[in-house]
């Protein structure tokens, strides 16, 4: 797909890894999707990396910054794009959800801030001014989806459709879209006996693959922890593994028939694991 410049109000706009280990990060991400970085310093996040495909100063299809806290997981945070970001802490407020990080602005990029639902599973508001989201989707090596992890998912559906007026739809799988119009723009699977032990709530991002087998087997090689070894569905081939500081992320070598409609109108999504 080529680059894109907008998003209506409750579609996935970014991801970011909250690292551990900055330069593990960089190398294990570098070696697994050829990505490059470049460093930012902001006033509000302090040094903040970009990461890019391709060329070192390429467009920006993912951010990278140290924890906060020493004692919170590295994990990958997804955004979602909002016009108010106000009216978005609001809604979470009024609707079960924590406020992690309050808003705060930077610089002539937008402002953010980063949240809880009632389950636990942490995730982002996005307010645009100059930067609208990631340059890059759907391409190899780049987000293609965001699917939401949760042990309750009644009462996490009614969490985000107060949130972002999103329209569930269940599936005889058992799998849940979240619709904006006609458009799926995300996912939301149960947790059950089927998943790894003790896996939290928590939003999982896809990053598209040419070859899901390899690049598991590479991120292995790499120290990843594989919790769910390649396999067939749908849309594609598909694995779930744990980076060397402990994220969590999907990888998926879409088949090409989903892949087209995903790129197009985006209403075909990976089911439930």
């Amino acid at each position: 797909m080529p680059e894109v410049d907008h998003r209506p109000q409750g579609m996935p706009v970014w991801v970011e890894l909250d690292t551990a280990n900055v330069e593990q990060s960089k190398e294990f991400y570098g070696q697994l999707f050829g990505w490059f970085s470049y460093t930012m310093t902001l006033d509000t996040l302090g040094e903040y990396a970009i990461f890019t495909r391709e060329v070192p100063l390429g467009p920006g299809i993912a951010g990278l910054q140290p924890l906060s806290e020493r004692t919170s997981p590295s994990s990958w945070i997804c955004y979602f794009r909002t016009t108010d970001l106000a009216a978005g802490i609001a809604a979470i407020n009024a609707s079960g959800g924590r406020e992690l990080v309050g808003m705060r602005q930077v610089g002539l990029l937008g402002q953010h801030g980063l949240f809880a639902d009632p389950e636990g599973a942490r995730f982002g508001l996005w307010e645009p001014f100059e930067h609208q989201h990631s340059a890059l989707i759907d391409e190899p090596s780049t987000m293609c989806w965001m699917e939401l992890a949760c042990r309750d998912p009644h009462h996490a559906r009614r969490f985000y459709e107060r949130v972002f007026s999103w329209r569930m739809v269940d599936t005889d799988e058992g799998f849940t879209h979240a619709k904006i119009g006609t458009r799926s723009v995300a996912g939301m699977v149960q947790i059950d006996e089927q998943w790894p032990a003790r896996w939290p709530g928590q939003w999982l991002p896809y990053f598209e693959v040419a070859d899901c087998d390899s690049s598991t087997a590479l991120a292995a090689e790499l120290g990843a922890r594989v919790h769910i070894p390649p396999a067939d569905i749908p849309p594609g081939r598909f694995a779930l593994i744990t980076d060397p500081t402990g994220a969590r992320l999907a990888l998926i070598a879409p088949d090409h028939r989903y892949r087209r409609l995903w790129q197009h109108d985006h209403t075909t999504s990976p089911p439930a694991v």
